[in-house]
């Protein structure tokens, strides 16, 4: 065997060895990954992981993107390829960890193929390049058992919640969904609930019935089944989600209920309010001397939760406090109850999905809700996320009692208010494992007066209802909760109303702000499961140049320094050429000319100065960042070739060395 065949069949032989390797390793070790990004980004947080590893039949994702297409789009396309490759990184990591339970699919859909009329289908969002080419990324989640979820366009605002979206199509593509919702409160939410005879007495009386808030009719249009849950219930059935508005005087069975419901895995969305404004007095009761009540809460419940909301104690922030005139003849003011918490202020919490997209929220009269002092005596998972705050200038006004508001002084209450330090959480969102309030059981009811012996026969009806109660089986007593539960928690009712949620138009009811959408958000979210529930958001997949923003900025401010003094001399010169003019007489045009022609030459060479020193604080922004780029550059790609360079002198040299050193053995006798 010559030389020539020799080296082949080495060659032949090192490809198949390395062919090989690299097949057992992937095969040996090809679940094993490092993220070594700083954000963690290609790592599934633990709640995802939890739902992957629940999986009971299989998935398939179908990753819908043009590739073929953007590689002769327009840059506002090409920007989407690392998008790509980071989402389809991101559901391989889905596959890996769902036990064989997911498979994904890449589909590049061409014009008019079968793959493209799919997509359509589907409902992903299409975007026309060309004639014939057209744009798709989205993403579409099928079971075995035929239902489809899907995410009609990966939008890059989305970036942050993109482990969220893709687990909330998976959770409820296996789930069914929660459609049914509870709505329990001690305000006429649900409107007037008369039959046609006495609708049409108060109409005859001149009055109208109460329609059902503007939140209920959109509940309405959102979910299948919509129902009023009675303020003396006993027990909470058949709803997947309950939404408390006002729990105002709630009997102690009531509250065990909503206790029990949520222990059950029930979830709940529970306003409260230290005084309300659209809960009015009756005027019969005013009549009498009556007191009438306008705060509601829930002490027992929320110490239980690790919260608290202090009585006649309610938030306040100078800055974001609404304008507005108390009354006709008053000038406009800031009216420190009425609060219009804004993103632009980071009133909003936006590492979690419900309050990520919100912009202007707007309470009245709200209060504050505290971590209580004795949480650590909670259960070791209870996890607290704020999630509407004041800014650090918040703080905290009280009254003596509630006649204080009956009407209010919107100036004094601003005179005593001090700015504070901290913010002042309105919401919370609770989730953990929750301990009943109730630990020794059902309250017990009051017993009830006897009647007179004349009432034998309501008596016997009254008996018999209480036998057929005690024949009936109690509920099973729960002390603690069986699994993670949730509940989102706001100092707040009048935000829900249609005061400052909804707008009666000559088009019908319009949204105003975001009140409502935080609700529907909210309710949302809390459909899904509680490990995607705990999902927060993820870092961004681009890292920015912070070393070159901060160059530029660091330029730009000498920059503007400079641009700012060079104007005002501009202007000086300017107001002194004015003067000059005003000043002279008529007559001597002849010495105004050549007084302007010198002037306006020495402003020119100033100018021109001026121009030249901006032109050289320019260049060496410009010389910085090449400087920086040339040293990135350099960076990146040269230690390679000098690693190389050095391993081949140190063998050249050691070979050399070796090399001599055999010659000198061989020479020796």
């Amino acid at each position: 065997m010559n030389r020539t065949v020799r080296l082949i069949v080495v060659v032949l032989l090192i490809l198949i060895i390395s062919v090989s390797a690299i097949q057992i390793v992937q095969r040996l070790f090809g679940s094993w990954r490092i993220d070594v990004t700083q954000e963690k980004l290609y790592t599934l947080s633990e709640g995802t992981r939890n739902i992957l590893q629940a999986l009971q039949q299989p998935l398939t994702l179908r990753l819908y993107y043009t590739k073929t297409a953007t590689l002769s789009a327009p840059d506002q396309i090409r920007f989407f390829n690392a998008y790509y490759e980071y989402v389809r990184a991101l559901l391989e990591e889905y596959v890996l960890h769902s036990n064989g339970k997911i498979k994904l699919e890449i589909v590049d859909p061409r014009p008019y193929s079968q793959e493209e009329l799919a997509a359509i289908r589907y409902g992903l969002k299409r975007f026309s390049i060309t004639e014939e080419e057209s744009f798709f990324f989205g993403l579409v989640v099928q079971t075995e058992l035929g239902v489809t979820k899907t995410i009609p366009f990966f939008s890059p605002d989305r970036e942050n919640f993109i482990e969220y979206d893709i687990t909330y199509l998976i959770d409820t593509a296996v789930n069914p969904p929660k459609t049914r919702v509870g709505i329990l409160s001690s305000l006429p939410v649900m409107g007037d609930d008369m039959s046609g005879y006495m609708a049409a007495m108060m109409r005859m009386q001149g009055q109208r019935p109460r329609g059902p808030w503007g939140l209920v009719r959109q509940l309405k249009e959102l979910y299948a089944d919509v129902r009023s849950i009675p303020t003396d219930t006993e027990e909470i059935r058949d709803v997947d989600l309950l939404l408390v508005i006002h729990p105002k005087d709630l009997p102690a069975k009531t509250r065990y209920a909503i206790d029990q419901y949520i222990l059950k895995g029930g979830r709940a969305v529970i306003a409260l309010d230290p005084f309300s404004v659209v809960d009015r007095p009756d005027p019969a009761m005013m009549q009498y001397g009556m007191e009438h009540k306008a705060a509601s809460s829930l002490d027992d419940l929320l110490s239980a939760w690790g919260l608290e909301m202090p009585a006649n104690t309610f938030a306040g922030d100078r800055v974001l406090a609404g304008i507005g005139s108390p009354s006709p003849n008053e000038r406009p003011m800031k009216i420190l109850p009425y609060q219009k918490l804004t993103a632009s202020y980071g009133c909003f919490n936006k590492d979690v999905p419900m309050t990520a997209s919100l912009n202007e929220v707007t309470f009245w009269f709200p209060g504050v809700l505290k971590k209580k002092k004795d949480a650590a005596n909670l259960p070791a998972d209870m996890e607290y996320i704020p999630l509407m705050m004041t800014t650090k200038q918040g703080n905290t006004w009280t009254i003596s009692s509630p006649f204080d508001l009956r009407v209010p002084d919107y100036a004094d209450i601003l005179r005593r208010f001090r700015d504070g330090t901290e913010e002042q959480v309105l919401a919370y969102r609770v989730t953990g494992t929750f301990r009943s309030a109730f630990p020794d059981g059902p309250p017990k009811e009051e017993k009830k007066e006897e009647g007179k012996e004349d009432n034998k026969e309501e008596n016997k009806d009254e008996n018999k209802d209480a036998s057929s109660e005690e024949t009936k089986p109690a509920a099973e007593h729960l002390s603690e909760a069986r699994q993670p539960a949730a509940v989102v928690v706001v100092a707040d009712v009048d935000f829900l109303s249609d005061v400052l949620a909804y707008q009666e138009t000559i088009f019908g009811l319009a949204v105003v702000g975001n009140n409502a959408a935080f609700v529907l958000n909210a309710l949302e979210e809390l459909s899904g499961s509680t490990d995607l529930i705990r999902l927060r958001s993820r870092g961004g997949y681009k890292r920015p140049f912070t070393r070159v923003d901060q160059i530029e900025k660091e330029a730009e401010e000498k920059t503007a320094e400079e641009e700012t003094r060079i104007m005002a001399e501009i202007k000086g010169f300017e107001s002194q050429l004015n003067e000059k003019l005003r000043a002279l007489e008529s007559k001597e045009k002849e010495l105004i000319n050549k007084t302007i022609l010198e002037e306006k030459k020495e402003i020119e060479l100033k100018l021109h100065e001026a121009e030249m020193r901006l032109r050289d604080v320019k260049m060496k922004k410009v010389a910085d960042k090449e400087a920086l780029k040339n040293r990135i550059r350099n960076f990146c790609t040269l230690p390679g070739p000098l690693a190389v360079l050095t391993a081949a002198v140190v063998l050249a040299v050691y070979r050399a060395v070796k090399r001599r050193y055999s010659i000198q053995h061989m020479r020796e006798p």
